[in-house]
């Protein structure tokens, strides 16, 4: 009777990680750079470029929702404080969704000891802290980072004169872009060490 071969969880994880064309070019930095923590560079590399997606994501949903739906300020320039915690929240949700599928199946191929299930649902409280503090950030600060940032331009633009509309619109995306930087950083370490912490 012949015995069937059945492969390994290790090569499993291999032949189901995902390869793109940055992948060789990311080893190599991760090597030069990293030494003997080369493939934790690598996984950071590779984390960063999976959050400027998330970035993208984040900011052109942000983008199209306050300039339809969700503005940030009414007809009679009233501030809207709920949309704009409405409209970051929605384009939180679709980064983090995007963050989580390319991380499972790039940055941590070889994370498998643990069920999809619970790597999303650790994935999701991780980035919901995130969120929560994100969100408070950006509504708490966001008229002030659209005054500056028009103050700013002004310097440069005399003739610049932007809307209320305009200006928090702007105040938003400073604000949000803040916000990501430290929330990248925070999501990287909380999800290596507990979400993914099954690789070496």
């Amino acid at each position: 009777m012949s015995q069937i071969a059945t492969p390994d969880i290790a090569a499993e994880g291999k032949r189901r990680a995902l390869t793109t064309p940055l992948d060789g070019l990311i080893i190599a930095v991760a090597r030069r750079v990293g030494g003997g923590k080369a493939k934790e560079v690598e996984r950071f590399i590779k984390f960063a470029f999976i959050g400027v997606l998330g970035f993208l994501i984040d900011f052109g949903a942000l983008f199209l929702l306050q300039s339809s739906v969700l503005p940030p300020v009414d007809h009679l320039d009233q501030r809207l404080p709920v949309n704009v915690a409405i409209a970051t929240t929605i384009s939180f949700v679709l980064a983090v969704t995007s963050n989580y599928t390319w991380n499972r199946l790039w940055t941590y191929p070889d994370s498998r000891s643990y069920s999809i299930r619970r790597q999303l649902t650790q994935f999701t409280i991780v980035s919901v802290i995130g969120w929560i503090a994100r969100t408070v950030w950006i509504t708490v600060t966001y008229v002030s980072s659209g005054v500056l940032s028009t103050s700013l331009i002004r310097l440069f633009v005399s003739t610049y004169q932007p809307g209320l509309l305009d200006e928090h619109k702007l105040g938003t995306m400073v604000a949000q872009f803040i916000g990501v930087m430290v929330v990248m950083l925070w999501n990287f370490v909380a999800n290596r060490l507990w979400t993914f912490n099954d690789v070496d």
